[in-house]
């Protein structure tokens, strides 16, 4: 196994990790802009108002997506799993 692999196999998990959890994240993160939007044209500055609207979306995010996020992890292993006797080498 050379450092090429190695570097291949690091670039390709990073690659999985950044697709498979930009979903929620960008979710997560235009729902606590719009919240913020909110609290400041109210004035109303409740630190916990943010919380349950990212959770609630969060969940709905990974009912839509889970089945595609945990294929994208799943294929990368089945992948990293198949090519596994050339890493012996």
């Amino acid at each position: 196994m050379t450092v090429s692999d190695i570097t291949e196999i690091i670039s390709q998990a990073m690659y999985v990790i950044i697709i498979t959890s930009a979903p929620p994240l960008l979710i997560s993160m235009i729902i606590g802009l719009l919240v913020s939007i909110f609290q400041t044209v109210t004035s109303i500055q409740e630190q916990t108002l943010t919380f349950v609207p990212k959770l609630l979306a969060i969940f709905l995010v990974l009912i839509i997506f889970g089945g595609w996020m945990l294929g994208n992890m799943t294929d990368y292993m089945k992948n990293l799993w198949a090519d596994f006797s050339v890493y012996l080498h």
